[in-house]
């Protein structure tokens, strides 16, 4: 790669992860008028796998009664769940499944555009006899899980979502405009497995631990295995593009602004993609919305307060 390009990144990158945030090694998150609470790196779960087109996809299975499915996004998997899964497990059948090409799904040769990941989340749902679900989703899978509840309503019976994508945006910033640039983004994302390494744990406000980061670098130590990796900053709605995509966000979002399901959203401060002003969005846009303020925290806002997300979420749902 070009010398100036390399440059260009590294000025970015020291305005996107600090090198305080990048290094901090906490096992611990504080909570917004709360004591320190504890933030285990175990994940202590069995595997189970479905077949979905063929393919293996991932998951863990815990509780009984209706399934509550947890659908993470870039570049995470269900390790991101961990300490949230046990606070709903009481009240419901937690099932957190790893995309396609993700965590400890299966790598088919396949694009990974966000319409192939939707199909196989819903044909997940559908090999899995899912009924009565309720989603909890984040980053891309807020958009899986938002596009599935408009068009299977009476299979839903509620969402809670944080930091989710639910318009298209005018834009995301150089380094994003860095990852959608054909060279330069292969570059970044599978050559240097940027998002992994940089991205990442320059979003949680704690840092993250050496065992958390093995746990996330373990699905894509490969370069062959990045692809699902940088394709989804490559499918982002911004500025009209790619169409496809930009069409199916915005029928969700008009969908979110007549729905009455029940629906909670997790905000972090200062957050990423749901800061103030989307905040405000939903408050006015959404009904039968609540919204819970977890305190400090970036984008992968379960690594700064799984806590006080698993508190609210067991709350809620009791209450459905």
């Amino acid at each position: 790669m070009n010398t100036s390009y390399l440059l260009k990144i590294a000025l970015l990158l020291t305005v996107l992860t600090p090198a305080a945030v990048i290094n901090a090694q906490s096992s611990s998150s504080t909570q917004s008028g709360a004591s320190v609470e504890t933030i285990s790196t175990d994940f202590p779960f069995m595997s189970h796998y479905a077949e979905v087109f063929g393919q293996q996809m991932h998951y863990i299975d815990e509780g009984e009664g209706d399934p509550i499915l947890f659908l993470h996004g870039n570049p995470t998997s269900s390790y991101l769940w961990r300490n949230i899964i046990p606070y709903v497990t009481e009240h419901g059948r937690a099932i957190a499944v790893d995309l396609i090409g993700m965590g400890k799904s299966a790598k088919p040769d396949i694009d990974y555009s966000f319409v192939e990941h939707v199909a196989y989340v819903e044909e997940f749902i559908r090999v899995m006899d899912l009924k009565n679900v309720t989603l909890v989703i984040h980053d891309w899978g807020s958009g899986i899980g938002f596009h599935y509840a408009s068009r299977h309503e009476d299979n839903v019976k509620g969402i809670a979502f944080m930091e989710a994508i639910y318009e298209e945006r005018p834009g995301m910033g150089a380094l994003f405009d860095q990852f959608r640039a054909p060279d330069i983004g292969w570059e970044l994302l599978v050559n240097q497995n940027l998002f992994i390494e940089q991205v990442l744990p320059g979003s949680v406000v704690r840092g993250l631990t050496e065992e958390e980061m093995t746990h996330y670098r373990e699905p894509f130590l490969e370069p062959s295995s990045r692809k699902p990796v940088w394709k989804w900053p490559n499918e982002l709605p911004l500025a009209g593009k790619p169409e496809g995509v930009v069409g199916m966000v915005k029928t969700y979002n008009t969908w979110l602004k007549e729905s009455t399901l029940p629906k909670i959203l997790f905000y972090a401060q200062p957050g990423a993609l749901i800061g103030e002003a989307q905040r405000e969005w939903f408050r006015l846009n959404v009904k039968n919305l609540e919204l819970v303020d977890i305190g400090p925290g970036r984008h992968f806002v379960q690594e700064d307060n799984p806590h006080g997300i698993g508190r609210g979420l067991a709350r809620w749902y009791r209450e459905l």
